[in-house]
């Protein structure tokens, strides 16, 4: 699968080799040849697919810095810091095993945008790369250090007081699905002086259980938990680009509430710095709880399609100072503009500390409403025949919304219909002040999809 995502693929068949020298020697080209950053997620599959990318970029002519193991957002981060042409990050995200694929970020460190991915892919569907002699290729350095200057990036953030949340004594069970984020994240808790209660920190490549952490996946970080009498559970995917939290009382924090809680706290934090004009990014199928918790604080919400690129560039182009998505992904710009969860759980732990109760009553204390998801494998339907089939009959009595998908919005509630970037499926996704009348949205629109 090709997207603004990315490329993914299951490894061996949709993804070879072949693919991979396709896409990087393309990127080479794309990037004029210069400093390319790369990364891996951990997955098994993903030191032999490093060879083969950091072997076409090296042949290509291109000098690679091989960060190894790490998270996707630390590649943007080296981009910047490095002043590198472009990174890639081998990873796919939260799909299972037996995938993996390339994220392309330029050398602004963001995921390249429309206009950018086409470009590249005329590079890659053309063809006839060029590849240089022995005494012009480029040269590989590792810095399997760089992680600790993402660690810094968060220890030193003015709205960070490690003392304070060390004087918490946070006891934290983390779950990294035995993949990158046990390279730094039980490292950065530590460094904020909690105590961490490790689960699948091994970085094995092998997934303790389905990796997208929704959840059903998480069932024994929940019981973990509880059973270790823990303030807070952290969840995060493959390549740490979303954040999940467990409540003390083993129960979901909800992952829409990860950045509507990063938004309050940052909102809280220019409040008393005396800036309230703010504007705040999120894409259309995030919660309304954000505009809420916005109004509070006289910011300004703005809406983009889903993907990371598009609401980071939206960010950049209204100055935003937070935003993200409802999957639980953080973009803060003050460290970089691409979705973090190591920055959430920075943001999260001191906003915690500073409200000073238990996870649960925080949750509590934040506009309350229920999201129910859901998916339709595409099969023999066609997506866009009944996206516009739907549009054409709500279009006139409610309003919509067609920038991505389909987004009805009811009086006091919503649904958001949308083929995936990274699957072959239509997402479902709606909200309502309850679980009850969100799932009958999504059962009504499941039906009118397939009906």
């Amino acid at each position: 699968m090709v997207s603004i995502s990315g490329i993914r693929g299951v490894v061996g068949e949709s993804l070879t080799p072949e693919t991979v020298i396709k896409y990087s020697a393309a990127f080479a080209e794309y990037c004029n040849y210069g400093t390319i950053i790369v990364g891996r997620d951990g997955r098994i599959t993903g030191s032999s697919i490093a060879d083969i990318v950091i072997a076409t970029l090296i042949q290509s002519g291109c000098n690679v810095i091989s960060l190894g193991i790490c998270p996707t957002p630390t590649v943007g981060l080296a981009i910047e810091k490095l002043h590198a042409a472009g990174g890639i990050e081998i990873t796919a995200s939260h799909n299972p095993m037996i995938w993996n694929g390339l994220k392309f970020m330029g050398s602004s460190g963001m995921f390249l945008n429309g206009e950018e991915n086409k470009q590249f892919w005329t590079i890659a569907d053309r063809g006839n790369f060029s590849y240089q002699p022995w005494n012009k290729q480029g040269k590989l350095t590792r810095n399997p250090e760089f992680i600790g200057e993402h660690i810094k990036a968060i220890l030193t953030l003015p709205s960070i007081n490690r003392i304070q949340i060390a004087n918490r004594k946070l006891k934290i069970v983390l779950d990294c699905v035995n993949t990158a984020g046990g390279l730094i994240v039980p490292t950065l808790l530590r460094r904020l002086g909690c105590e961490v209660i490790e689960m699948n920190c091994e970085v094995s490549g092998i997934f303790s259980h389905t990796p997208e952490p929704i959840p059903e996946n998480l069932t024994d970080l929940c019981n973990r938990v509880i059973k270790e009498k823990a303030d807070l559970g952290i969840a995060v995917d493959p390549d740490v680009d979303r954040l999940v939290l467990i409540t003390e009382e083993g129960k979901p924090f909800v992952e829409e509430y990860t950045i509507v809680s990063a938004t309050k706290f940052i909102l809280e934090a220019e409040k008393k710095l005396g800036r309230t004009n703010n504007s705040v990014v999120v894409n259309l199928s995030t919660t309304r709880a954000v505009e809420d918790v916005a109004a509070e604080y006289g910011a300004t919400v703005h809406r983009t399609p889903v993907g990371e690129i598009n609401v980071a560039s939206a960010m950049k182009r209204l100055n935003s100072i937070i935003g993200g998505e409802g999957s639980g992904g953080v973009i803060l710009p003050e460290v970089h503009l691409g979705r973090d969860a190591i920055v959430g759980i920075g943001l999260f732990l001191q906003l915690l500390t500073n409200f000073g109760g238990k996870a649960s009553a925080l949750k509590a204390s934040l506009p309350q409403y229920e999201i129910v998801k859901n998916k339709i494998e595409l099969g023999s339907l066609k997506p866009d025949e009944i996206l516009q089939r739907l549009y054409n009959k709500y279009s006139k009595s409610e309003k919509t919304n067609f920038d991505d998908g389909l987004k009805i919005d009811f009086p006091t509630s919503w649904v958001h219909l949308r083929k995936s970037n990274t699957e072959p499926i239509i997402r479902i996704i709606a909200e309502a002040k309850t679980k009850d009348e969100a799932t009958a949205l999504v059962n009504r629109f499941q039906q009118e999809i397939v009906g």
